[in-house]
């Protein structure tokens, strides 16, 4: 997994592009996003950077989170991710505390975001899995948004596992791919990104570059405060 930074779903609005058109963006909010924790391969036989996010209050953590936090002197925190690094890359100039910067990303790159979807509550065949449903016609009674028959037959004598079925629908961890990032705004620690990306307002999310293109580098990553 490259290196990728947290932040806040602000929001979203309008801004023009480099032709003019107006395009609708999502705000990120990435303001003290900081480093808990360095992992090295000789320490923990692997190379990532934990990476925590939102301001929390500290007896709503337990002893063995806040004392993990206290280690790194940095205050408790919301939301923590780990972004794994090659064998090959080098840490040396990260550090526990350190804040991350939004400057890692720059305008025209493409980058994943992960966040948690909305929760819908149940809901039905047709709006949690498309289903067509049945005719509207003179010889169909109650049955219009059913999802029919979901069984098999004598063999294999069951309903198929994953077969779409009424139920919880939102509420899980969902990853929007390829968008473009349009604007970055270091001072106020700030990434507009086209489009809608998963979750409400001011639910967390993950930035990171995405796989589908090689990630950028030669940035900084992380700033001195």
């Amino acid at each position: 997994m490259a290196l990728g930074i947290l932040g806040r779903k602000v929001g979203m609005t309008q801004i023009f592009d480099d032709n003019g058109a107006l395009v609708p963006v999502t705000v990120i909010d990435t303001t003290d996003c900081r480093i808990s924790q360095v992992k090295t391969q000789d320490n923990d036989g692997y190379q990532a950077l934990q990476v925590s996010v939102g301001s929390c209050k500290p007896q709503n953590v337990n002893k063995a989170t806040a004392g993990h936090f206290k280690k790194a002197g940095v205050a408790a925190k919301q939301l923590t991710q780990e972004f794994r690094l090659n064998s090959t890359d080098d840490i040396s100039n990260f550090k526990a505390g350190q804040e991350m910067n939004v400057g890692m990303f720059q305008k025209g790159d493409r980058v994943d975001v992960v966040g948690t979807s909305k929760g819908r509550g149940t809901a039905g065949v047709m709006k949690r899995w498309n289903f067509h449903g049945a005719d509207a016609t003179h010889g169909v009674s109650d049955y219009f948004r059913h999802g029919g028959s979901n069984g098999a037959n004598t063999f294999p004598g069951r309903v198929i596992k994953n077969k779409g079925m009424p139920g919880r629908m939102g509420d899980v961890r969902t990853t929007t791919l390829n968008l473009k990032v349009l604007d970055v705004k270091e001072t106020e620690k700030l990434i507009f990104v086209k489009g809608n990306v998963p979750g409400h307002i001011n639910s967390w999310v993950m930035v990171r570059p995405t796989n589908r293109r090689p990630a950028p580098t030669g940035r900084a990553a992380v700033t001195t405060a």
